[in-house]
């Protein structure tokens, strides 16, 4: 049993050409979100995306819980219902974790590492509130068997026709794994990111844990688009489109277990050809991200959607506490400058400064600014009910 290869090279050794032009493009368009707006603003988006993240990553396992109810967790506001609180804390630990895996590479460790890949394992599944994820029911057995967190698998598992490697071979494909998944320094982005979309299938082949493995290889794919310093990543994320085509997820992961259809299929053990297949479906999903966040990010019609909430919510239009008067004044100079200190609200909304000051209060409690102290400049905030709303697509409305 053999995962070989481990990049989508024909029988000469060089990489898919359409790939590699799908790769370059998505890294150039990528690019132009990092300058669609102020930095503060971008760094809401990139706030509110950890959530999406979340709820989609979780969404293609079938566990799932909307961002509203994230938002409410974050408050520490849970469901009665036992388990939906155990989704909205699936979710919050996630959110962490995502947050572990950005901060990760500041020493250089290859992201393609095997401490790496347990580290991320580990800190999703020793967290208080993921107790109830380890108990994990052997079906063929009828027992029982709990997971350790960023431990490997001690016992064989099926994964619908892929029988993943033998228990006492994990060690020895992840020496190849790390040894073969060495980008070298000339490599340019573009072959970095096929790099990052070859190793996300041969991780999930591999199947290291008991439980949990689709969850980890994207939280570690998150992390090698990171640490390649992918410019406007975060901005956009691909759980979003892989969880709106799961069913063609799960078949293109199938599909790369493939062996090899004779001599012009590569010189693996597995299809080049299907694998190949896999990279450009997810390369197009990828694509497809970016251009609806670009999109969705232009100033203009994000202004006006902001605008339409607004005055929507002084209508009483949601299940919500209406908006107050001045709102979509402070909020457009928001979009427009990324902050501004609190004393110069009174002049952006015409009033004493009384009265600007009970705005800001306002808005803070219903989560809609926010500032890193009492004292210092606000900038907006996307909460989930209101992102649901100026970014319809993104976060499904409850």
């Amino acid at each position: 049993m053999d995962f070989t290869p481990l990049l989508p090279n024909d029988n000469h050794g060089n990489m898919d050409a359409e790939l590699l032009s799908m790769a370059e493009e998505l890294c150039i368009k990528s690019a132009t979100l990092a300058g669609s707006h102020a930095p503060q603003i971008l760094y809401g988006i990139k706030e509110l995306l950890r959530k999406v993240n979340s709820y989609y990553s979780n969404q293609i396992e079938s566990e799932g819980t909307h961002p509203i109810d994230i938002d409410k967790a974050t408050r520490q506001e849970f469901s009665n219902d036992s388990k939906e609180k155990q989704l909205q804390q699936l979710s919050l630990v996630h959110i962490e974790v995502q947050k572990y895996v950005e901060n990760y590479f500041t020493q250089g460790q290859t992201p393609y590492g095997r401490d790496f890949i347990l580290d991320v394992h580990h800190e999703l599944y020793s967290h208080p509130d993921m107790a109830h994820f380890l108990q994990i029911e052997d079906q063929e057995n009828h027992k029982i068997i709990e997971m350790i967190p960023g431990k490997l698998r001690e016992g064989n598992i099926r994964v619908g026709q892929h029988i993943a490697p033998d228990h006492t071979e994990l060690s020895s494909f992840f020496n190849k794994y790390e040894l073969l998944y060495r980008v070298p320094n000339y490599a340019t982005q573009a072959t970095q990111v096929i790099y990052a979309l070859a190793s996300h299938h041969r991780l999930m082949w591999i199947h290291p844990f008991l439980d949990g493995n689709g969850r980890t290889a994207r939280l570690v794919l998150d992390g090698i688009l990171t640490s390649m310093k992918l410019e406007g990543y975060g901005l956009w994320n691909i759980s979003r489109g892989l969880s709106r085509r799961s069913v063609d997820y799960r078949r293109y992961l199938a599909l790369a277990d493939m062996p090899r259809q004779g001599d012009l299929d590569g010189r693996g053990a597995l299809s080049t050809k299907a694998f190949i297949s896999y990279i450009k479906f997810m390369l197009e999903i990828a694509l497809d991200q970016v251009t609806f966040m670009n999109q969705n990010l232009k100033m203009n019609s994000l202004h006006e959607r902001i605008e339409r909430y607004v005055r929507l919510s002084k209508e009483g239009f949601f299940d919500t506490k209406p908006l107050p008067k001045y709102s979509e004044l402070l909020f457009k100079e928001l979009l427009m400058v990324g902050e501004i200190s609190r004393g110069k609200v009174m002049d952006i909304i015409g009033t004493k400064e009384r009265t600007a000051t009970s705005l800001i209060k306002e808005l803070i409690q219903l989560d809609f600014i926010e500032s890193d102290t009492p004292k210092s400049a606000i900038r907006l905030k996307f909460n989930a009910h209101f992102a649901s709303y100026i970014f319809p697509e993104l976060i499904p409305q409850k």
